[in-house]
């Protein structure tokens, strides 16, 4: 974990000392002034609705031992740093996202990992997490946890590594052009893989192939020819999923750049998947076929749309020396996700699938397939709310997912949300659901208050949409 003087700190960041001892020693850095600890670091960043600069006398009063500023400090919080016996920077340029950006990258340049960068619109965190999973198997594996895959999240990600990290299994996300490229510079990954392409961010980004072109800032930074030592030390590779209508061009960027591609999961493929079956929850069986051999595969996480990011796992475990009856018995092993087609019980005998953290149109859909393919007793019940950050493009996914619900054996769906949902539920009343099975609520509380009375012994019900309709909390609710 890094550790060093505030005056070091400044000089790798780039930033100012401006009052206070900078010789203090300073580590564990936060965002979140509610989390900063004695001796901790608390960066401060101007947010939509908030300015992190407003709590840094909070911060001080905590215990931070240094706090990094992006505006000129007052008289009082100079004097407060001076009572604490703690330190004020401002951040070069007032910008706190390049500080810690450029203190990460400082920092991860001295360590011995390897890094293995994950990217995607969809299943970047279930194969991310199955890379973590494996890997521990053989090597100390440090990981992002949660939603820490941004050019905030990276940068704190590194920071926090322990000391004994052999393996940084690096998840990237991103809502804009560049950022991709920001994280890897800072991480710095030997080999990589990219799960697919699909509309996330396309309201900001316009098309599918400007996202394509913006997870590709990968690849340049592909780290094994750059000086960087690690053990294992692979060479340069990006693996990519044969199902993507995006890989021949991610894959030529890759040649361009000199690295190797692994293309899985097509018939032909080196690593691939023969037989795909669910059992009665959903989860799946299958034969996997590598240059190492071929094993029998009965996972614990649900869904067809786990075994293409299975595949990613065990084409890059390989790369990195591992065995294949190692992998597969570490991924067997592996549970599911909190919220990521988590299948629960309720207290009155039914079972949610919830996969609530989050949505696309693509995982909307596969959401459903889920749905529909497990074993289910009573009535299979859809509550799905609006997919966000699609932008112009937002009334026409709408519309498709629409259709998907009423094309599906559902016996109700319940919509959550406000002009989006309606489109939603148009789009399928349009394409046959019949009205009798809809139920339209504007927030997650009332399709719980809805629902909740009706649901019981047998029924199996999904809960899906973008994080910011809440259905964590419906699911915490009719649990119950």
């Amino acid at each position: 974990m890094y550790r060093a003087s505030v005056s070091e700190t400044a000089r790798r960041g780039g930033a100012t000392v401006v009052a206070g001892d900078a010789s203090v020693e300073v580590g564990d850095f936060t965002v979140d002034s509610r989390s900063v600890g004695e001796g901790g670091c608390f960066v401060c960043f101007h947010g939509e609705s908030r300015d992190g600069n407003a709590y840094a006398a909070a911060a001080l009063e905590a215990g931070a031992a240094c706090v990094v500023m992006t505006r000129e400090a007052t008289a009082a919080e100079a004097a407060l740093a001076e009572a604490h016996g703690a330190c004020l920077l401002r951040a070069d340029g007032d910008d706190a996202e390049g500080f810690l950006l450029r203190l990460a990258e400082s920092w991860r340049l001295e360590q011995g990992w390897c890094v293995v960068g994950v990217t995607g619109s969809v299943g970047k965190t279930t194969t991310k997490d199955m890379l973590a999973c494996a890997l521990a198997a053989a090597w100390r594996v440090h990981s992002n946890r949660g939603n820490l895959n941004s050019v905030i999240g990276v940068p704190l990600t590194v920071l926090s590594a322990p000391d004994d990290t052999e393996v940084f299994v690096c998840e990237m996300g991103m809502n804009h052009v560049g950022e991709i490229d920001a994280i890897a510079r800072c991480a710095r990954p030997h080999v990589g893989c990219v799960t697919n392409i699909g509309t996330s961010h396309i309201g900001i980004l316009g098309s599918r192939g400007n996202i394509a072109r913006a997870k590709a800032e990968m690849v340049p930074w592909l780290a094994a020819d750059r000086g960087l030592a690690s053990s294992p030390a692979p060479a340069p590779a990006m693996a990519l999923t044969a199902s993507d209508d995006f890989t021949a061009l991610i894959g030529g960027i890759c040649e361009e750049e000199g690295v190797a591609t692994d293309v899985v999961g097509g018939r032909d493929s080196a690593v691939r998947a023969e037989g795909v079956e669910l059992d009665g929850d959903g989860c799946p069986r299958f034969t996997v076929v590598t240059p190492q051999g071929s094993s029998e595969v009965h996972l614990r996480l649900s869904g067809r749309q786990t075994v293409p990011d299975f595949l990613l796992a065990v084409d890059l475990c390989l790369r990195l020396g591992m065995g294949l009856g190692d992998v597969v018995a570490a991924l067997e092993a592996m549970e599911p996700t909190h919220m990521r087609a988590e299948v629960v019980a309720a207290a009155r005998g039914f079972r949610v699938i919830d996969d609530s953290y989050n949505a696309s149109p693509s995982s909307m859909a596969a959401a459903l397939d889920l749905l529909c393919e497990m074993d289910c007793d009573g009535r299979r019940v859809a509550v799905v709310g609006e997919v966000g950050e699609l932008g112009d493009e937002a009334p026409r996914l709408h519309g498709l997912m629409g259709a998907y619900l009423a094309a599906k054996p559902l016996d109700i769906v319940c919509v959550v949300g406000g002009e989006m949902a309606d489109a939603m539920a148009d789009a399928a009343l349009v394409m046959g659901l019949s009205d009798d099975r809809l139920v339209r609520v504007p927030t997650a509380a009332d399709a719980a208050r809805v629902l909740g009375p009706v649901l019981g012994e047998g029924d199996l019900v999904l809960a899906k949409a973008s994080r910011s309709v809440g259905l964590d909390a419906f699911v915490e609710e009719v649990r119950a």
